[in-house]
């Protein structure tokens, strides 16, 4: 079987795909991806034997009128593009990641009558995978959503650095190691607050901050100016050392790396973005803290709450019982969702 892999852009949509695309091959099917071209793409897939095309495509929310309607040329002029190369690799279902670029992919294999497949990250639908929805055969989700038909919580693929990992890491009991993340391009909020809030601490606090690029500086020296021990790092392409090395973590909300996270066994302190569409974040920290791995803070609430809030976890020695909790959830993914695929067109072989 040759498969279409449709994600682009942003980490949460790519490294699934790139889970995924690993898993098809080892089963002997034939992988293609479709993004735009980003240097997060070509990382995830420069390892795998697979064909990839590029398409000029912006998303559709929040955009203005002028916008959108350049948008939905883009969308009819990509959906003719796409039918050609589904014709070209002879393509036998699609599988897409959310975010715009699935929907002109997902109405090409639908004009050629291909199986359309999604998966959604987060605990709220994206508007693209909404859309993809009604015609997909199935929709694997990542976190639980009520309502949704014909899906299966399949769980969000992770990479394999996150499953096969030997904790060997020994820290000393009278350290408590924290490792912050605003992501791949570092958050505001995170870089502007966290260094400020640790003074005080009884602990002997070490510190992890991912901060995002051109933020280095700035961040290293309002830590250094609160006598915080801390390491800075713009970035951190698969950091499955700092978060072993860490006793629990403060990050964003992204579903991947809440995902990633509570693999390895770590408790979170979410901080979800405001801003994030459909307020998923929210809901991703929610799915977070019922299954006790977490607890989230939003912005809205005062900066003394978060302190309030780390300071417990630390007192209370929080973080030890969430090492204690076995997340698999999303260690069997892309094993399940592969499976999944392969009986649905094993039955439908005709297509």
């Amino acid at each position: 079987m040759k498969f279409l892999l449709v994600a682009a852009k942003t980490g949460g949509h790519v490294f699934p795909a790139s889970v995924i695309g690993k898993e098809l091959a080892k089963n002997n099917h034939e992988i293609v991806f479709i993004g735009t071209g980003s240097e997060i793409e070509k990382n995830a897939y420069h390892d795998l034997d697979s064909k990839m095309y590029e398409l000029s495509m912006e998303g559709f929310r929040g955009a203005n009128l002028i916008k959108k309607l350049q948008v939905l040329f883009q969308t009819f002029i990509n959906i003719f593009k796409v039918i050609q190369i589904i014709n070209k690799q002879k393509i036998n279902a699609m599988i897409g990641f959310g975010g715009f670029i699935t929907v002109p992919v997902g109405a090409a294999c639908w004009i050629k009558r291909k199986p359309i497949f999604i998966h959604e990250q987060n605990a709220v639908i994206g508007s693209a995978n909404k859309l993809l929805s009604k015609i997909s055969k199935i929709n694997f989700l990542g976190f639980p959503i009520k309502g949704l038909n014909k899906s299966i919580l399949s769980g969000n693929p992770i990479r394999e650095s996150f499953i096969k990992n030997n904790e060997n890491i020994i820290n000393d009991k009278n350290e408590i190691r924290i490792y912050i993340t605003g992501g791949s391009q570092g958050s505001e909020y995170i870089n502007k607050h966290l260094p400020k809030i640790f003074k005080g601490f009884s602990n002997n606090i070490k510190i992890i901050h991912q901060c995002g690029k051109n933020n280095f500086q700035e961040v290293k020296d309002m830590y250094a100016s609160e006598g915080i021990n801390a390491e800075i790092s713009e970035f951190y392409q698969n950091p499955v050392e700092q978060i072993l090395w860490s006793d629990f973590v403060i990050s964003r909300g992204g579903a991947l790396s809440l995902s990633e996270i509570t693999s390895l066994k770590r408790g979170v302190v979410v901080i979800p973005l405001p801003t994030s569409i459909d307020n998923h974040q929210v809901e991703n920290a929610k799915s977070i803290e019922s299954i006790e791995m977490g607890i989230m803070h939003e912005q809205k609430d005062h900066i003394s709450k978060l302190q309030d809030k780390i300071r417990g976890i630390i007192e209370n020695q929080t973080y030890l019982k969430w090492k204690n909790i076995e997340n698999n959830n999303h260690i069997n993914s892309s094993k399940i969702i592969v499976k999944h695929l392969e009986n649905y067109l094993d039955k439908n072989e005709t297509l």
